[in-house]
């Protein structure tokens, strides 16, 4: 009896060391792993469609694949390489001699101002435009890590498309739950990866895309650049691509095209504020609903931790509390 308790505990020893050291070795690629699980799920449906008209699974896992890259990377790295030259042109214009403007605002502002509180809105313009130059520069600076983790990232996708059904059965049968608990688990994270992938990212682009037309259109300078800045603004809750158009359309009206401002007005109204309640319903279908106060921590909280792809971790790791928390709520207390 007494040897069966050590083997016991030797046992579980063992394997608590293994799983602390495997997760070590997996540690540096766990964003990579959570952008495949999450891509994975978002692309799982078109996986499905393929396997039922009998394709294989691996060539239903690469044509998903090869979709995903042509449809939603493709564009973004042809966009990424326009804003990286468009947001240089705008420091260039700024710290140039093309600052005019500028210097009537600081003009203006100064005349407001007490002495001893002037500022030099040129230099703090030039300070902001080379910060978020900058920064887009860094998102789409193609770097050896970022193209090895793109790389592992489409691996993933690829694996989980395939397998993924084998290791979520396997899962249920290692857990300790009842299976149909098990289930339940599962589908709700699928629910919140959905939620987040689809309810804020995907209408963030779209919403991005629109406003970089709009700019286009009414004449605002370096469109592409100011829509890849709305579409991380439309995550911020209730501000969102106001902290765009806005600025866009006093400097119209400032340097005297009324008429395009007004039309920029009505279209980031229109077309670009209420196009997530008509994509909403069809997008995100059921997901959890988090504050809007939380959902902007999680954000800005996930950017300060892992950089720009915390945009995504952020919120799906909120969204994922959020359910294991409901789960909580619903199928354990009670038998408290």
């Amino acid at each position: 009896m007494q040897t069966k308790i050590i083997e016991r505990y030797f046992f579980f020893g063992l394997l608590l060391a293994t799983f602390i050291f495997t997760f070590l070795i997996f540690r540096p690629f766990w964003v990579v792993l959570v952008l495949g699980i999450s891509f994975s799920i978002v692309l799982y449906p078109l996986y499905e469609s393929l396997t039922q008209k009998r394709a294989p699974s691996w060539l239903a896992a690469l044509i998903t694949l090869l979709f995903f890259i042509i449809v939603l990377v493709g564009p973004l790295l042809v966009i990424g390489n326009i804003v990286f030259n468009q947001s240089q042109d705008l420091y260039q214009t700024v710290a140039g001699s093309k600052g005019s403007f500028l210097q009537s605002v600081e003009n203006s502002i100064n005349q407001i101002l007490p002495r001893d509180m002037a500022i030099n809105v040129n230099q703090k313009a030039s300070d902001l435009i080379y910060s978020i130059s900058d920064n887009i520069a860094k998102i789409f600076e193609t770097t050896l890590t970022t193209l090895f983790s793109f790389i592992l990232m489409l691996l993933s996708i690829f694996y989980f498309l395939k397998d993924g059904a084998k290791w979520r059965k396997s899962l249920i049968v290692l857990s300790p739950l009842a299976d149909k608990d098990d289930e339940k688990i599962i589908e709700r994270l699928a629910i919140a990866v959905n939620g987040v992938m689809r309810g804020y990212l995907l209408i963030a682009i779209v919403q991005g895309a629109l406003m970089g037309i709009g700019l286009f259109i009414f004449g605002v300078p370096n469109p592409a650049l100011w829509g890849v800045v709305a579409a991380v603004a439309s995550l911020i809750p209730t501000i969102g691509t106001a902290l765009v158009s806005v600025p866009a359309i006093i400097f119209l009206f400032a340097i005297g095209e009324t008429g395009q401002a007004i039309g920029l007005l009505v279209w980031a109204s229109i077309a670009v504020g209420t196009i997530d309640n008509f994509l909403a319903p069809y997008v995100v279908g059921r997901k959890v609903n988090i504050s809007p106060l939380l959902m902007l921590f999680a954000v800005l909280g996930g950017l300060s931790f892992l950089g720009p792809v915390g945009i995504l971790v952020g919120p799906l790791t909120l969204s994922l509390l959020y359910t294991l928390i409901s789960i909580y709520r619903s199928e354990f207390k009670p038998a408290l």
